[in-house]
């Protein structure tokens, strides 16, 4: 019997006990029987490979998306979810257009849901993408705080020319992430023939996630995009007063 695999079950099943309460490093050490140091390296690599979340800066640790899909449990981030799925059909109906609910995982940009349109010909993106080259992925790095922002630069590197060309240079990148900050949502027109549109979506004043709507360059018109922008702020809206008189 391999004790570290054991180990890292036994991590698992504590993790998952209580699923929407994210657990300490300290409660996970001791109710796998670990000192603080060794379930710190295991569990390090169970968040690489997103078996594991960590919810933040000394808040804990939940379930990963991998956890999740692994027994093809829909409920990864269930909260977001519950108060997306209505607002995101609407949004989608009103621009016929398709729309993702996504998070920030590591360097990937990870759907959580999306909406699709009755269009014939629409958008069809990966679940899981570099976050660089994809519009809701640029918004969830640039709304990142000031520190996060610096910790996620130096891990990841700055983004190569063909994830981002427009930010390949330190200042590039700093100048393209304040005009995201500045205007509100992210845009992308990929050499694909599609064009992205993203907005944050909060609880409280944290951002949890990004909406997005995508459609192919022959629908992307001065008036559509307007359209989208506009429906899109309103739909982020909905969605964060909800979590955030949930959060209450």
């Amino acid at each position: 019997m391999i004790q570290v695999i054991n180990r890292a079950f036994d991590i698992l099943e504590f993790v998952a006990s209580e699923g929407n309460r994210p657990k300490t490093l300290t409660e996970v050490a001791e109710a796998a029987g670990l000192n603080p140091g060794t379930c710190a390296n295991i569990m390090k690599t169970m968040v690489s490979r997103r078996y594991l979340d960590q919810a933040g800066p000394k808040k804990g640790y939940c379930l990963g998306s991998r956890a999740y899909w692994l027994t093809g449990n829909t409920a990864y981030r269930k909260d977001i979810l519950e108060e997306a799925r209505p607002a995101m059909a609407e949004l989608s109906r009103r621009l016929e257009e398709s729309c993702l609910l996504a998070v920030l995982n590591g360097d990937q940009r990870l759907i959580i849901h999306r909406e699709l349109c009755d269009q014939p010909l629409q958008v069809q993106t990966a679940n899981e993408k570099h976050a660089y080259d994809s519009a809701s992925g640029r918004l969830l790095v640039s709304l990142l705080n000031d520190a996060e922002l610096v910790k996620f630069k130096n891990r990841y590197g700055l983004p190569t020319t063909d994830l981002w060309e427009e930010a390949a240079s330190e200042p590039a990148f700093y100048a393209q992430i304040q005009a995201v900050r500045q205007r509100g949502y992210a845009f992308q027109e990929s050499p694909r023939q599609v064009v992205g549109y993203a907005v944050g979506v909060y609880r409280q004043q944290e951002v949890v996630a990004s909406l997005s709507v995508y459609l192919p360059t022959y629908r992307h018109t001065p008036e559509k995009a307007a359209l989208v922008i506009d429906h899109l702020r309103q739909t982020a809206e909905r969605i964060s007063g909800g979590l955030s008189a949930g959060g209450n």
